[in-house]
């Protein structure tokens, strides 16, 4: 089965291991923006041209128009990219009133291919023009769909989805990347000039109001011992410093900006705990929190608010608190800060969870079994004379 991938998301290396995963089960080619946001995409482990590590992929890096808007960019002749590789299934890794994704399932239209496309949104919302009318084209034309939680799977329902479903996490991890690293845990705390008694709480990913970052730094102002560690940057971080400043906690806050992917598991192996405080907005609510599953491959503990799908990804594997509540918040780490026998037992238990749950391996399999699936339905409709 020759399978045709388009995802934004490929311009991460770490994400990229999901191709070669997908490599175990069928014959995967990539359409990948050649520029997103500006930057180009991260290099793999060696520092060569971008691609999979140990797969045999082809992956095509091309000119997108309107490069940084999720919902509005479009490939540039995408269509010499489905004649050349000519693939039994698309997958466009992107969600239904995405332009892009109307975009791919026209194309296929055209040459007879069925394609799926993915979808993160959790919340019912009413889409302005054209973004309506993109969804219903697509809902229409699609042979299948991946929701990456059950929440996203409702909503498609009820927005009128009636197609062959299956929920599957986007992306996991690589395990052998994201694993317990003493070696790296002493490094890089040694480099932030902590000892091994100190308690560093980290956090990852955008700088942004809805990711509550402004009551993790409230919660530590209320443990005198804690450490902050911010991996990742956005329009919110001069805010954040300031009030770093004005809590008290400049000398406790780190901010080390952007991380590259294959860099991030060192310094999470370096955390004592991670934590994800994020807040519901207004048509908006967290969608998964992959953060929370690295730290977990690194056996951290997790801590996370009761918002979107945090507690569900957490599970029993780490500690849950209200949305916004940094005296909670603050609690919660102080129990973990004073005892490491819990901390390395929730460790543990993540790590096993992601190792049930969450891996390339085992989301690829999913989605392998489900282009099978799709593909068996078109046939079973063509040789029926169906639709």
């Amino acid at each position: 089965m020759r399978v045709l991938y388009v995802s934004k998301a490929l311009v991460v290396a770490a994400y990229r291991d999901k191709l070669r995963a997908l490599a175990a089960h069928v014959e995967p080619a990539a359409l990948v923006p050649a520029r997103w946001r500006g930057a180009e995409p991260e290099p793999d482990d060696d520092g060569a041209a971008p691609r999979p590590r140990g797969a045999a992929c082809r992956i095509v890096w091309a000119d997108v128009r309107w490069a940084g808007h999720n919902h509005l960019h479009l490939y540039r002749r995408p269509g010499a990219v489905l004649d050349g590789f000519r693939p039994d299934l698309v997958h466009v890794d992107e969600e239904p009133y995405s332009a892009v994704t109307f975009q791919l399932l026209r194309l296929c239209r055209r040459r007879g291919v069925p394609a799926v496309f993915f979808a993160w949104q959790n919340l019912d919302k009413r889409l302005p023009p054209p973004f309506g009318l993109l969804r219903a084209h697509v809902f229409r034309r699609a042979a299948g769909a991946i929701a990456g939680t059950e929440a996203a799977a409702a909503v498609l329902r009820r927005a009128g989805y009636c197609g062959p479903l299956a929920v599957i996490p986007q992306f996991g991890v690589d395990p052998d990347r994201f694993r317990p690293d003493p070696a790296a845990r002493a490094e890089v705390r040694a480099r932030l000039g902590l000892g091994p008694a100190d308690f560093l709480v980290g956090f990852g990913g955008r700088l942004v109001p809805e990711k509550g970052v402004h009551v993790l730094l409230d919660a530590a102002a209320r443990l005198p011992a804690a450490r902050l560690l911010f991996l990742g940057d956005g329009p919110e971080r001069p805010r954040l410093e300031a009030r770093a400043r004005r809590a008290g906690l400049r000398d406790r806050v780190r901010f080390a900006g952007r991380v590259p992917s294959l860099a991030v598991p060192r310094w999470l192996a370096a955390c004592d705990v991670v934590v994800l405080p994020s807040l519901r907005r207004a048509g908006w609510a967290e969608q998964f929190g992959r953060i929370l599953v690295e730290a977990m491959a690194c056996g951290v503990p997790v801590v996370g608010s009761a918002s979107g799908e945090i507690p569900k990804v957490i599970g029993d594997a780490g500690r849950v608190v209200p949305e916004g509540d940094d005296a909670a918040l603050a609690r919660a780490l102080a129990a973990l800060a004073g005892r490491p026998g819990e901390r390395a037992r929730l460790g543990a238990r993540g790590r096993a969870r992601v190792l049930e749950r969450f891996t390339h391996e085992r989301i690829a399999a999913e989605t392998a079994a489900f282009y099978r699936a799709v593909l068996d339905a078109v046939r079973g409709r063509a040789e029926g004379g169906g639709p």
